[in-house]
């Protein structure tokens, strides 16, 4: 966690009141420190990582290029899952562009893809999400809906079986008003919620 710098000669009272109100102004805000430290991408050098995305990332969405863009990295698609505790998954902002709320217990158990990433793939995600500033990349279990996955025989068949740990991309930086907003189980662009996502490319 990075740790929050104070001049060198700042009184205790200063610092006791910075801290309320870096407290009144939400704990999950805080969150994003104590997440920081997960998007940084040489913590998984040499290995490849769970990757849970609900939202543009998916197959079919307008995003989902770049998961299969081997320029960015590799990704494996492993299977279908939803989050066991859940989550609201808005759609919000000026491009439409969902989120899901690091708000446990709050709204669906939220419908996603499940893919390894290698270290590449993964320094590309948390580029193209923000994090920790816009997303933060946290560890949360995944029930296994359905399973492709070919890694190896015990820990295909466990994960086939049950629950997986997975990084996902949610926030704790949002706007107060987005906790009500309509929550989504699952995420589709061109959907019945009318709001279709905005292409970067094709943003003012």
């Amino acid at each position: 966690m990075r740790p929050l710098s104070h001049g060198p000669e700042e009184p205790c009272v200063h610092n006791a009141l910075l801290a309320w109100v870096r407290f009144s102004r939400g704990l999950a805000r805080a969150a994003t420190w104590v997440t920081y430290a997960f998007c940084l991408p040489a913590a998984f050098a040499g290995t490849m990582a769970r990757v849970f995305v609900y939202g543009t990332l998916k197959k079919g969405q307008p995003n989902y290029k770049h998961m299969i863009n081997t320029a960015k990295g590799l990704a494996k698609f492993q299977g279908r899952g939803r989050t066991v505790e859940k989550y609201p998954l808005v759609i919000a902002g000026k491009y439409n562009i969902p989120y899901m709320l690091n708000i446990p217990g709050t709204g669906h158990h939220v419908a996603g893809e499940i893919y390894t990433v290698d270290e590449q793939m993964l320094q590309f995600l948390d580029e193209f999400e923000g994090c920790p500033e816009m997303y933060q990349r946290t560890l949360m279990s995944i029930e296994v809906v359905e399973w492709e996955g070919k890694g190896g025989a015990g820990e295909g068949r466990a994960a086939a079986e049950g629950v997986v740990e997975c990084f996902v991309y949610s926030t704790t930086t949002y706007p107060p008003e987005w906790v009500g907003l309509p929550y989504h189980d699952s995420y589709d662009s061109s959907g019945k919620h009318g709001l279709s996502y905005v292409l970067r490319e094709s943003r003012d």
